[in-house]
């Protein structure tokens, strides 16, 4: 007797519904800190049973693993010069674009360093995505003298001033005008954070 041919299976996007789940785990690591982000918030997100993250990812640890090392590490500074370095990252905060994931998807990632810095669970991780994408790329760019030291303040800045921008310069409090000050005054502090010779105390 010959076998009835097989009933055609529904073609399940893994890749899509893989990369959603990167996107709200990215999104919810950004609010809040690694202790404070269960597998079944990054799940409900996405509207999938938890187990299906598990089984894409392993754990939470190696989620959260991709998402800071996903991507070059170069990403955030590719193209640009050491002298238009003090630009580009007042942009990482500032500018807004109509498609803006891959903008946020930067921003983000710095966030969830910031966020899970102190994280007893994900400090280790933390600190070597910090190294990997932000303070290297920059020291590389700046050079001696000091330049891990002036990539280290570069940073303090990217980070503080990201989580405030988010928090409290909306869309209610900042227009135009609100928009260029803050542009000016982020690119006056990582010039001088970056300059390779500290301003002079009058």
């Amino acid at each position: 007797m010959a076998s009835s041919p097989t009933r055609p299976q529904p073609v399940r996007n893994a890749a899509a519904t893989r990369q959603g789940m990167l996107i709200a785990a990215r999104r919810l690591f950004a609010r809040d800190s690694y202790e404070n982000v269960g597998v079944r918030d990054i799940a409900r997100e996405v509207g999938v049973d938890p187990a299906l993250v598990i089984r894409y990812f392993g754990s939470k640890e190696e989620l959260f693993r991709e998402i800071l090392h996903s991507g070059k590490a170069s990403s955030l500074l590719e193209g640009v010069s050491a002298q238009e370095l003090p630009a580009r990252l007042v942009s990482l905060i500032v500018e807004q674009e109509d498609d803006c994931d891959e903008a946020n998807a930067k921003l983000e990632r710095i966030l969830i360093i910031l966020r899970s810095a102190s994280s007893s669970q994900a400090s280790a991780i933390v600190h070597e995505a910090t190294d990997k994408i932000i303070v290297e790329p920059i020291a590389s760019l700046l050079g001696a003298p000091d330049a891990r030291l002036r990539a280290c303040l570069a940073l303090m800045i990217l980070s503080g001033s990201g989580i405030m921008k988010r928090q409290m310069l909306d869309a209610k409090h900042a227009g135009d005008a609100a928009d260029g000050a803050l542009k000016q005054r982020l690119l006056a502090l990582f010039e001088t954070a970056l300059a390779e010779t500290p301003p002079q105390a009058g």
